[in-house]
């Protein structure tokens, strides 16, 4: 079953050549999830082959524009093409309104529900599930109310080794067996013990997406053991200073937090324009933590089970 990060937009606030704004697609057996929707969106997914009428579930991190001044056109588009089914929005209070106006002025009917869940961002909570996954939101410092989305994948069941199994065991037995249970009978005998029969379960995924924040200690602690993980890195080490100043991480410090947080893999992006080449910024991030890469345009990650 696939778990698979593909990269639409890998610049800061000024898009440069082939750097576009911040957008991701995460697609977890067969369903894809949009997480930012900056400007262009709907066009990289056309050109990815990815297509916007399956997307049901949108994750905005905050209201600065590279972050999501794609999404009125992208609903428009999907209106336009006769989408009927809800969609769901997550992102920070007032995305509803900077929409509602949008739509307003320009008299724009959507042809299906826009359902909007206000994400508070100072908190690591549930705000989504459904039957392949659970995000949580992520608090992140930056100038304006923002966070970051943590997606596992839900606790897959045990597997049944066919040549162990008894004979007779109903549907309902196997069903409990996968799920760790026991299978007695009436009178309390085992028919089948699980851990004779089933063998563990396939390893259940994680990706953590932290978009533009301060370095954040505490991030570790919430993003502790993903097997992939995002990070802004904006600027170089040597600009700490004017990170700190506009409220972004460096690419040593993305590195910094990958080790502390001892997660499978470290993806950085949302590259300063001011960076034609981009080898440096890989280059500080591994010397902190080794499994570093660009999450750069058209990138496929896949994590495997």
């Amino acid at each position: 079953m696939e778990f698979e990060l593909k990269i639409l937009g890998s610049a800061s606030a000024t898009p440069f050549q082939d750097r576009h704004h911040t957008a991701q697609v995460l697609t977890v057996a067969g369903t894809p999830y949009l997480i930012d929707c900056g400007e262009g969106t709907q066009w990289r997914l056309l050109e990815h082959k990815l297509r916007p009428q399956r997307l049901s579930s949108i994750f905005i991190s905050h209201l600065h524009g590279d972050h999501f001044f794609g999404l009125f056109g992208l609903l428009g588009s999907m209106s336009l093409s006769g989408r009927t089914e809800p969609l769901q929005l997550f992102g920070p209070a007032g995305l509803d309104e900077v929409l509602t106006t949008q739509f307003r002025h320009s008299h724009t009917q959507l042809g299906f529900a826009l359902e909007f869940t206000a994400v508070e961002t100072t908190e690591h909570r549930l705000i989504f599930e459904d039957k392949h996954l659970t995000v949580h939101s992520l608090p992140m410092r930056h100038r304006v109310p923002c966070c970051g989305y943590l997606f596992r994948e839900k606790p897959k069941r045990r597997r049944l080794v066919a040549e162990r199994l008894p004979a007779g065991l109903t549907p309902a037995q196997l069903a409990a067996l996968t799920l760790g249970e026991d299978v007695r009978d009436e009178t309390g005998q085992a028919l089948a013990l699980n851990a004779a029969v089933t063998t563990e379960p396939k390893h259940a995924r994680s990706y953590a997406f932290c978009s533009d924040t301060l370095y954040t200690e505490t991030l570790a602690e919430l993003v502790h053991g993903v097997d992939l993980l995002y990070h802004e890195a904006t600027f170089l080490d040597d600009m700490r200073e004017r990170a700190a100043t506009t409220h972004h991480s460096t690419a040593r410090q993305a590195g910094l937090l990958a080790r502390r947080a001892e997660v499978q893999r470290l993806l950085i992006g949302h590259f300063s324009s001011r960076y034609r080449n981009l080898e440096p910024l890989l280059a500080e991030a591994q010397a902190q933590f080794p499994w570093t890469s660009l999450a750069l345009e058209g990138s496929t990650f896949s994590v495997a089970e």
